[in-house]
């Protein structure tokens, strides 16, 4: 089992801030966005690579080929910019 948590504009598109989902092997971040891609509509739009997001595990940032291990707390959330 792994804990997702969704963050700024993906809680509000996906109406949902996380969710518990079964792992039973590792998982790169890429593949478990297609995953989620996969479910359509909100889904899709959030996590096809269209627009730019972040992940992080276990609250380190990590880049799309990071490996998921179960146990993990995959978080996330589109980039932050600052002025």
């Amino acid at each position: 089992m792994i804990q997702l948590l969704y963050f700024a504009r993906l809680r509000e598109a996906l109406n949902m801030d996380g969710e518990a989902l079964p792992l039973t092997e590792a998982i790169s971040v890429s593949a478990l966005m297609a995953s989620l891609a996969a479910r359509g509509g909100a889904w899709q739009e959030q996590f096809d690579g269209t627009r730019p997001l972040r992940a992080a595990i276990n609250q380190e940032l990590v880049a799309n080929t990071a490996l998921i291990q179960p146990g993990d707390e995959v978080a996330f959330f589109p980039p932050v910019t600052g002025g």
